[in-house]
């Protein structure tokens, strides 16, 4: 059901952001070139999820929306050439800066990267440089900074966060609900095994734990130095999760959280305030080092080895020196940064480690783990929409 709802997301996102198209040339008062920006721009980050998810779907744009016949499929390709477009036709006009949870230049110049940086992926062409050039661009001209404490960025208050490029908001008044956030914070916690005041938490779901798997790549937790390794709840856990489904096997992540950053709660709330940060700085820096190891003409090692243990050095984790900076480091540094951020599927796939190679524990349903058959790099389509589309075909393997 999870393919089915995002996938349904994506496909109300994008008539919404049609019909804002149709209707704003007609509001009767004058509408800046910078707010169509932004709808095309929500538009594109729907499609990029269909391209990097499913692979294909429906082009459905405000010239074509009002048709009475089922549109075609579009290819991969043909998704990959428009989000593409699109966002290079926007990136002049949408603006530096059009206040804090909007889209702006560097969220677009953001989105171009993922875009080219998986390219080979989704178009079989490899686009590196092209990566690196919107990467250089946020780097030395969108201002951000990383944040001195790494925990600023996953707390009630990360809208004051120097690091975040682009955020999803979350209220826990004004716009409750049970997804953003709210799903991360009360799903990694439980009253039985953690004192889930201490996250400005009421509510505890007792469901998210990693396995060895993710905490793993930090060594020995107990002798790390590394910040990010202390965010696990250890205490009343096992180490290795012998049983899925029982709480106490596997660490939970406390990594994001309801109260400020300097607050003691006294009281908990149910739903969480604390922005989802969809695109932050640190994910560049690491995007920059992975375009240079890759070979991309305009990223150099010597800035990937610097921009790398700058995001180390945040975290008090060990620097490193060149002999160390290759592809294996990069995916697992990946993993150590950016966990429950939404971009571990998408950075397994590129790294070929997703399906048919790599393994970790339950991958394939077994403790010990197994590889998987690589058609499910992509997801299915759902059942409803091909009954309905008969232009549409099943992804291959389903």
């Amino acid at each position: 059901k999870f393919f089915r709802y995002l996938y349904n997301r994506a496909y109300y996102t994008i008539p919404q952001c049609n019909n804002l198209l149709t209707v704003l040339p007609n509001a009767g008062v004058d509408i800046p070139e910078s707010i169509q920006s932004e709808v095309w721009f929500l538009r594109a980050l729907a499609y990029y999820y269909l391209i990097d998810t499913f692979g294909k779907g429906v082009l459905v744009t405000e010239e074509n929306s009002g048709s009475s016949d089922f549109l075609p499929e579009a290819s991969r390709q043909e998704l990959f050439n428009f989000v593409e477009s699109e966002l290079l036709d926007i990136e002049p006009t949408i603006g530096n800066d059009n206040g804090y949870g909007r889209a702006n230049t560097y969220v677009v110049d953001m989105l171009l990267a993922k875009l080219y940086i998986n390219a080979e992926v989704y178009t079989g062409t490899a686009m590196y440089t092209e990566a690196a050039t919107y990467i250089n661009k946020i780097i030395n001209e969108g201002g951000y900074q990383l944040e001195e404490n790494f925990v600023q960025n996953f707390s009630g208050d990360n809208n004051v966060s120097n690091e975040i490029i682009y955020p999803l908001i979350a209220d826990a008044v004004n716009s409750q609900s049970f997804g953003n956030t709210t799903y991360i914070v009360n799903g990694s916690l439980s009253p039985d095994t953690i004192p889930i005041l201490e996250f400005g938490a009421a509510e505890g779901w007792q469901g998210h734990r990693a396995t060895e798997a993710w905490y793993g790549l930090f060594g020995d937790l107990n002798t790390s130095n590394d910040v990010r390794a202390s965010l696990f709840w250890t205490d009343g856990h096992n180490y290795t999760m012998t049983d899925y489904r029982e709480w106490t096997d596997g660490y939970p992540s406390t990594k994001f959280r309801n109260n400020d950053l300097n607050d003691t709660p006294s009281s908990g709330i149910s739903f969480s305030g604390t922005d989802f940060p969809l695109y932050r700085l640190s994910d560049v820096y690491l995007m920059f080092a992975e375009c240079a190891v890759r070979g991309a003409s305009n990223a150099s090692m010597s800035d990937a080895l610097n921009y790398v243990n700058m995001v180390r050095n945040r975290a008090s984790a060990s620097t490193i020196t060149m002999a160390d900076l290759d592809l294996d480091f990069i995916i697992d540094e990946r993993g150590r940064e950016l966990n429950l951020e939404g971009h571990r599927r998408t950075d397994l796939i590129r790294f070929d480690q997703f399906s048919d190679n790599g393994v970790w524990q339950w991958k394939g349903g077994v403790q010990q783990g197994a590889t998987t058959e690589a058609f499910r790099d992509l997801m299915p389509l759902p059942a409803t929409d091909l009954g309905i589309n008969t232009n549409l075909e099943q992804n291959p393997g389903y």
